[in-house]
């Protein structure tokens, strides 16, 4: 395998898909950017991935710049880690076609995922929907990847990944890929929706208010913080009387983890007051964080240009690092070259 100086690699991405907000920040783009200071790191828009559903051409391309813009805005250095849109390395593709084929029906049946977005339309829905895990796969595995930060809903595809890995190793008779390892970082990165703590805080979700985006400005933040679902309760002394109360626990746990903070010790802090008074510190926090990111994606956006050269010449290194992989990989499985 890829020496990788001593460091391990790391793979992740984002689908472009609009309103990158609070969760992908907390759940990922944040911990992307402390990751940077201990691997070598391959941070990914993955288009390709977003077309598994419809989308409008020039607003992907939109999306696509703007999830790069966030990425950059909320600290990911393009000039250390390699930042790229995934249809610019064909040899995401052209692994994945390798994978589906080594890949077992039986796996991608026990995908939770897919039944999830699938839903009663299973029928209808692409087939690139239901082999995206096997993309998925050949992201990481493209660039012989050694860790992957994941959120507990991805770790099924991981295992997926690593079983392809082992599957392609034994079939073939190799040691090319590894076996990725998870990277779970943080505590609070699964966001809620603010309307309901039941719910992840999601993009797709037709409510404005369910989100906070990372391009709100500051009276959005703080109306929309003002607004978030609570209950009548006090706050409790630890996090254990949290159990039971949803959007109390994920304001709460918001506030961790945008200060660092478990959430025993900002219950201690807020023992007893109501959640007036606790929304009031929370828009604070928020907007002291998000406010910056906000600014400096309003400030890359303005510049397309500039985007579009910090993507391009990601895919150029992306290229580079997975083109002798790629080859080793094409000569495994018995392709003339």
């Amino acid at each position: 395998m890829t020496d990788t100086a001593h460091k391990g690699r790391v793979f992740s991405g984002a689908q472009p898909s609009g309103n990158m907000h609070l969760g992908n920040y907390l759940g990922a783009f944040r911990n992307w950017v402390r990751l940077q200071q201990n691997y070598e790191c391959i941070y990914c828009v993955v288009d390709m991935h977003a077309i598994t559903v419809w989308q409008d051409p020039e607003e992907l391309i939109n999306q696509t710049r703007e999830a790069a813009a966030a990425y950059i805005a909320s600290g990911v250095d393009p000039k250390h880690s390699i930042l790229f849109n995934q249809s610019r390395v064909p040899g995401h593709a052209e692994l994945a076609w390798i994978f589906n084929c080594v890949a077992r029906l039986g796996w991608l049946n026990r995908m939770t995922q897919f039944k999830d977005k699938a839903g009663k339309n299973r029928e209808k829905v692409s087939t690139g929907l239901y082999v995206y895990p096997n993309l998925m796969a050949a992201d990481i595995l493209l660039y012989q990847a050694t860790h992957v930060p994941v959120g507990e809903d991805q770790k099924q595809h991981l295992e997926l990944t690593r079983d392809i890995a082992q599957k392609f190793n034994h079939d073939y008779n190799v040691d090319l890929f590894p076996l990725t390892e998870p990277l779970i970082l943080g505590e609070g990165a699964r966001v809620m929706s603010l309307r309901d703590g039941s719910k992840k805080m999601s993009k797709s979700d037709p409510s404005e208010a369910s989100r906070i985006n990372l391009n709100d400005d500051a009276d959005t933040l703080a109306l929309k913080i003002r607004k978030a679902k609570t209950d009548a309760e006090l706050l409790p002394a630890s996090a254990d009387g949290l159990e039971g109360r949803p959007e109390a626990q994920n304001l709460v746990g918001i506030y961790a983890a945008l200060m660092d903070m478990s959430r025993d010790k900002v219950c201690a802090e807020y023992e007893g007051k109501g959640f007036g008074d606790f929304k009031k510190a929370l828009t604070d926090v928020v907007v002291s964080k998000v406010a910056p990111i906000t600014e400096e994606m309003a400030r890359l956006q303005a510049d397309p240009a500039y985007i579009d050269a910090v993507l391009k010449e990601g895919g150029e290194r992306a290229q580079a690092l997975s083109a002798p992989i790629l080859a080793d990989v094409k000569k495994a499985v018995g392709y003339l070259s």
